[in-house]
């Protein structure tokens, strides 16, 4: 007998990508009578109920609900489709993902092998536009120097980690570890592993559990998405100061340095050389893997796009982090 899973998806105005994440669980290898899906809709404005709709009446079989998620938050509508669920495994998704075929059968394998208490796989980060910025983007997001050592990204090798995207866990995992925490607007699966490791269980990451994922479009989008990232990792990490990693750290570090660097060129000339040498390297670094994209690729714009996607990540991460880290210590 095969565990019933349930695949909760968080969603809010997402009518361009949901259906593509109905169809992948639909091709599912997992059999499809031991499969429910739960959506917890933020009360989306956009057409995403109506193909939701579509969908349901075109696969009437397919074992489908929409939950109201009225404080369209992701952790509540974690929480509010895991509290719908029927399955003893539940398995999250976003909405802008689309899981390989045998996503869900590795998945369930991974947990009833016992390698982990949370087991999840690798992004295939992609485009979501046919433009060069967007394409740019989804290159920036997968590389090293981009994310540092977020191995889920980028790696092919199966390990213990710290965390992983998405994820499937036994629902009783709550019982012992408590729900989602709702006071965190991101971060909220980050800490969520924090407590499973903290409970003496393990994260484990199967690169061949793997899903693509649509990184955003235009710069602007990817500095608001990296902006709420830097903000809330210190409000996590207000709670796990032990948790902090190098790659978390850097961005707010070279932030800093650039900052004081060149406040202190004002009056003292060492501090100029201290700036430039930072600004140098750095651009230099952002340019040669500029350069190594577009040749890859064959797509000049790539020299100039993937180092623009990085100093957005960057700049957006390390600046939320220290502007929210500064409001903490002035007491807001």
């Amino acid at each position: 007998m095969l565990p019933k899973v349930s695949v909760i998806i968080p969603c809010y105005n997402e009518e361009k990508t949901i259906q593509s994440v109905l169809e992948a669980l639909l091709q599912q290898t997992y059999p499809q009578e031991e499969m429910e899906v739960v959506i917890a809709d933020g009360m989306s404005t956009d057409k995403t109920r109506d193909v939701i709709a579509a969908f349901q009446r075109e696969h009437p079989a397919f074992n489908l609900r929409v939950v109201d998620n009225p404080k369209a938050i992701i952790p509540a509508a974690l929480n509010t489709a895991t509290a719908a669920t029927k399955g003893e495994i539940i398995l999250r998704l976003d909405a802008h993902s689309i899981p390989y075929p045998d996503y869900v059968a590795r998945s369930v394998k991974g947990l009833q092998d016992g390698l982990g208490e949370n087991v999840g796989g690798v992004w295939e980060i992609m485009p979501a536009e046919e433009t060069r910025m967007a394409e740019s983007i989804a290159i920036a997001a997968a590389h090293p120097f981009g994310v540092g050592d977020a191995k889920y990204r980028f790696t092919d090798k199966a390990a213990e980690v710290d965390t992983v995207p998405f994820g499937a866990y036994k629902k009783t995992i709550f019982d012992q570890i408590g729900k989602f925490n709702e006071d965190l607007l991101t971060n909220e699966d980050y800490e969520f592993n924090v407590r499973i490791r903290k409970a003496g269980g393990r994260i484990w990451l199967d690169p061949r559990i793997r899903a693509r994922y649509y990184a955003r479009p235009i710069l602007r989008a990817l500095a608001k998405q990296y902006w709420r990232y830097g903000y809330w990792k210190v409000r996590m990490l207000r709670r796990y100061p032990e948790t902090l990693r190098w790659r978390q750290a850097i961005p707010p570090v070279f932030v800093l340095g650039l900052l004081v660097a060149g406040l202190l060129s004002l009056w003292f000339p060492f501090a100029r050389w201290i700036l430039g040498v930072e600004v140098v390297l750095y651009a230099l670094a952002l340019l040669v893997i500029g350069l190594q994209a577009a040749i890859a690729k064959r797509r000049m714009s790539y020299f100039f796009g993937v180092p623009l996607a990085m100093m957005t990540m960057h700049f957006s991460w390390g600046g939320a982090f220290l502007w929210s880290a500064l409001r903490l210590l002035s007491g807001a």
